[in-house]
């Protein structure tokens, strides 16, 4: 079901929230161990939590449109009294103390949570195979990668374990396992939604977003999240222009938001596999019925890794650095307090956190911060601008979120610039901080399996309304 449908059927009372709860609950339990999507589940929270939305219910109270609702959570935003490890070892003990702000707000609106999901090491990652605690598995075929690092997530909807999920995307982080599993998933404006409650990888470019089944379920998670929160300085509450009012005696027209999609050449460049770039196109010819198609440029598309892969490691280096043993989780013996420090980061941490805070810090240190640093956020400012210049043009962008399907477990772990490579198209919106989603547009065959194929929607700032009726179009053409 879809929010909308469980909502429906909940006021009608052909189903309870407590069957609806049981039901995923039950799921999980039959296919976590194979699929590996939770890493912690609650379920006697649920169950109770489901006990008081029927109660209000039968007393009489109208359900809201997210009482009930099922939904996991990726490791590494905060639920009060519940762990939150980031899938790494030295936080495996820690719990936490308040909500994240989204957390508060979907516990207002009357959501339930099932558990916690697996992930990338510190949300660090393109495959979920950088968990400290095993990798998650494609639900297509269990040999392959689901896609990182909000992997747990998005097989969680995919898989049938939850409603809808939340994640966390610094590079692509949601779009690019969304488009490996074949769900909806959005990376909204920079700002729209708090990051209060979020672990930190890289400040500047993290943001909460959503995976579920369809973009009108996106829609609705992502306004009950959005909005200013004093607990986040970077967060802003952005109205939208409302439509002029039609005068008296005139009649109202429900004119289109977007009329004309540009498509980047670079992003059907060398690199872009043969059958994604089929499946995009073929969505392409449906779309020319409805919108006016544009090729464009983003010139600056190919500095977008390098610039990325400065730029994270820098904010990874200093956000890393709490993590000491002292303050949160495990603390390691040691005889003195610096081999405290040592030890406990030395066990606690993986090899990808600790090549990132080894890179971030090299290019912080004397002598190398203009060279690299100052120099790859003079790129981030060309990339946005790129966006800017195409946006003055055209109302959306399209272009496939990733450049090949789902790869094996392991394919790619001793080689790290080629699983970088996975995340070519969706780093950009991240460096500009523009809202993306990625949705299900058609398959690839690939190793005798017919893997999900995703496309990526880009729009202004703030433009997330753009995002939803391109999406819900993409959707109608695929019936």
């Amino acid at each position: 079901m879809t929010i909308l449908e469980f909502h429906e059927q909940l006021k009608a009372g052909k189903i309870s929230a407590r069957e609806a709860a049981n039901g995923y609950l039950e799921e999980i339990k039959e296919h976590n161990t194979r699929l590996g999507a939770y890493r912690e589940v609650f379920a006697d929270d649920a169950f109770s939590e489901a006990q008081k939305i029927d109660e209000r219910i039968k007393e009489g109270e109208a359900p809201g449109t997210l009482w009930g609702v099922s939904l996991a959570i990726k490791d590494n935003i905060l639920i009060r009294g519940k762990r939150a490890s980031a899938a790494s070892r030295i936080l495996e003990n820690y719990v936490a103390s308040y909500d994240a702000t989204v957390i508060a707000k979907l516990k207002k609106a009357g959501a339930i949570f099932l558990g916690r999901t697996n992930m990338d090491e510190f949300a660090m990652g393109s495959s979920t195979e950088n968990s400290a605690y095993g990798p998650t598995r494609n639900p297509y075929h269990t040999d392959y990668v689901p896609g990182g690092s909000s992997g747990g997530s998005a097989v969680a909807v995919k898989a049938g374990l939850a409603l809808a999920a939340l994640g966390s995307d610094t590079g692509g982080s949601i779009r690019q396992p969304a488009a490996f599993c074949g769900v909806v998933g959005i990376k909204p404006t920079y700002g729209s939604v708090s990051r209060s409650g979020l672990i930190a990888m890289a400040s500047s470019l993290d943001q909460i977003g959503v995976l579920a089944q369809t973009t009108g379920d996106a829609k609705i998670l992502f306004e009950a999240m959005r909005g200013h929160d004093p607990l986040d300085s970077t967060s802003v509450d952005y109205k939208r222009p409302q439509p002029r009012q039609a005068k008296r005696g005139e009649q109202t027209t429900n004119d289109p938001l977007v009329k004309t999609i540009g498509v980047p050449r670079e992003y059907f460049a060398d690199g872009l596999d043969t059958r994604v770039r089929a499946a995009i196109e073929v969505m392409i010819k449906k779309l020319e019925r409805q919108y006016d198609m544009v090729e464009i440029t983003l010139p600056h598309t190919k500095y977008a890794i390098a610039c990325y892969y400065i730029i994270v490691p820098a904010e990874v280096s200093s956000n890393m650095a709490r993590f000491d043993g002292m303050r949160y989780g495990t603390r390691a013996d040691g005889k003195n307090l610096l081999h405290v420090y040592h030890a406990s980061r030395g066990k606690g941490i993986g090899r990808e956190v600790r090549r990132r805070i080894l890179l971030g810090t090299y290019v912080l240190s004397h002598g190398y911060y203009d060279a690299y640093y100052a120099r790859a956020q003079k790129v981030r400012q060309l990339v946005k601008e790129d966006f800017n210049k195409a946006f003055s043009n055209v109302d959306v962008i399209i272009g496939p979120t990733t450049p090949t399907p789902p790869f094996k477990i392991g394919e790619r772990v001793e080689d790290p610039l080629a699983m970088y490579l996975s995340d070519i198209y969706t780093i950009p919106v991240n460096l500009a901080g523009i809202p993306a989603v990625s949705l299900p547009i058609g398959t690839a065959h690939h190793d005798g399996i017919e893997f999900p194929v995703g496309m990526q929607i880009m729009a202004p700032h703030f433009r997330e309304d753009r995002l939803f009726e391109v999406g819900s179009t993409v959707e109608q053409a695929l019936k």
